[in-house]
């Protein structure tokens, strides 16, 4: 016969055990589920149970790095910007002063540009107060725009032009003295000028007159000057990885927050991204953020090259063609701000103003894009293709075609350092006044060559087909602009 003492030990073990039941019981009775994301699990079933510390910690993951990739798009124009704005301080440009661009090596930094006509360009920090842009008599057609690309007021006109930044008031008597007043939502503004004069003596003159200086100093003008980058690196696309971040981060915090934009703002304080702090993150914020910047630039290539669902982007049933101007300028739909249309445009190009949507005004430029051949194949550098331009392209001033690589988005680097062929050159005619136009590894024989331009095998590319001050035929679609097709 047992103790006494032993029986009630092991009763008292009894009762321990089944006091643990119901944590073991629990336990097993949760409910796993799996999802894109991983494996869910909870306490009891879904409905009724708690996450499961490790879902815990997956469930705030995802949240921040799907957060990270939606502020990747939304953030395209922003880093756009301060990307290029970081490249004129890296030549040496201070605020206020005005950046040459011209060369092939200096071109072909910047998203998208057209080879055919120089840039002059300016970023103006208007903490201390409005600034003036003054520009001389000549062919100088620009803009002002705030540091989310929306297009502030033209600058196509002698004069002087005032540039009041966001809560600042005007200065009393302004436009009566002869300032064209552009108030901006930023602190920044960047203007951009072209010079359309073919004579290059005559540019360079229109450039020394160009004055940009504080309006403090109006009775005493001190103009900045000008520079040019001269081989240094200008990068001006988006940078990738945890770049990209730190450029965000630090033009949050030297803008205002426009509502719009809080709630985005909201999901990235989690990631170390706030305004008035330091950007700091660790490596739990590092992790997430160096992937949310490959996928969101991935999602980014998608909404640009491929998306159906862009308004705006058509230009005829049947043809691989587009118009790239997809995000309107002032970056407001009826109903909605102009997400995936603005980043589709800002992911290959800067800039936005009315008079780059010539296919709905008749002025201006037309912006025509392609990223696919007359097959549906994606464009690439291994392979030859012929475009047919047909007779008579409806541009009034010219028209241009320019290779750009899909890496950067900007000019195509080959060995010719030719990008683009246009009606302002010596190009082959044909006997009906139509041209073609050869683009591929392989240089044509003879005097095709002067109708062609050089792409390298291991890269894919787009065009840009340009149409200057288009004309009737080319808005009523009697002029159609064939697709590329492969050489035979």
């Amino acid at each position: 016969m047992r103790p006494i003492k032993y029986i009630i030990c092991c009763c008292a073990a009894l009762t321990l055990f089944a006091m643990s039941l119901p944590n073991i019981a629990l336990a097993q009775a949760g409910e796993t589920l799996d999802t894109r994301i991983g494996k869910l699990s909870f306490t009891h079933d879904f409905a009724n149970g708690y996450p499961v510390d490790a879902t815990q910690k997956l469930l705030f993951d995802e949240m921040d790095f799907q957060r990270a990739c939606q502020a990747y798009i939304w953030s395209i124009p922003l880093v756009g910007f301060a990307q290029w704005q970081y490249a004129n301080k890296q030549v040496g440009a201070e605020n206020g002063q005005f950046v040459s661009v011209e060369s092939y090596e200096d071109l072909r930094e910047g998203l998208t540009a057209n080879a055919t006509t120089p840039y002059v360009l300016v970023f103006t920090d208007l903490t201390d107060g409005p600034w003036v842009v003054e520009l001389p008599e000549g062919e100088i057609r620009g803009a002002a725009h705030s540091m989310w690309q929306m297009g502030l007021g033209r600058m196509v006109e002698p004069g002087k032009y005032l540039l009041v930044g966001p809560h600042q008031e005007v200065p009393e008597n302004a436009e009566d003295n002869g300032y064209v007043v552009i108030q901006s939502s930023t602190i920044n503004v960047m203007a951009v000028l072209r010079l359309l004069s073919q004579d290059r003596d005559e540019r360079m003159s229109m450039l020394t007159n160009i004055g940009v200086y504080p309006y403090a100093e109006r009775s005493n003008p001190r103009p900045r000057g000008y520079t040019t980058p001269n081989g240094r690196p200008y990068q001006v696309w988006q940078p990738r990885g945890m770049e990209y971040w730190e450029r965000l981060a630090d033009i949050i915090n030297r803008e205002p927050i426009h509502e719009r934009d809080r709630f985005m703002l909201a999901m990235l304080r989690p990631l170390g991204i706030e305004k008035g702090k330091p950007f700091k993150p660790d490596s739990r914020q590092i992790k997430i953020l160096t992937e949310a910047a490959l996928v969101g630039e991935a999602m980014a290539k998608a909404n640009d090259f491929s998306n159906p669902r862009l308004e705006d982007a058509h230009y005829v049933d049947g043809s691989h063609w587009e118009f790239a101007t997809t995000g309107v300028p002032n970056q407001r739909r009826e109903n909605y701000e102009d997400l995936d249309g603005r980043a589709a445009w800002f992911y290959e190009a800067l800039t936005n103003d009315i008079g780059m949507h010539g296919q709905k005004t008749g002025k201006g430029q037309v912006y025509m894009a392609a990223y696919r051949d007359t097959d549906g194949d994606w464009l690439d550098g291994e392979v030859n293709y012929t475009l047919h331009v047909p007779p008579n392209v409806p541009a009034a001033a010219f028209w241009s075609f320019t290779v750009y690589d899909v890496s950067t988005r900007t000019l195509t680097l080959n060995d010719t350092k030719q990008a683009d062929r246009s009606s302002r050159m010596d190009l082959l005619t044909n006997a009906d006044g139509s041209v073609d136009l050869y683009i591929g590894p392989k240089k044509p024989e003879g005097n095709e060559a002067k109708n062609w331009i050089q792409t390298m095998p291991g890269k894919a590319w787009f065009p840009y087909f340009r149409l200057y001050s288009p004309k009737q035929a080319f808005l009523d679609r009697t002029w159609i602009l064939p697709d590329l097709e492969k050489t035979k």
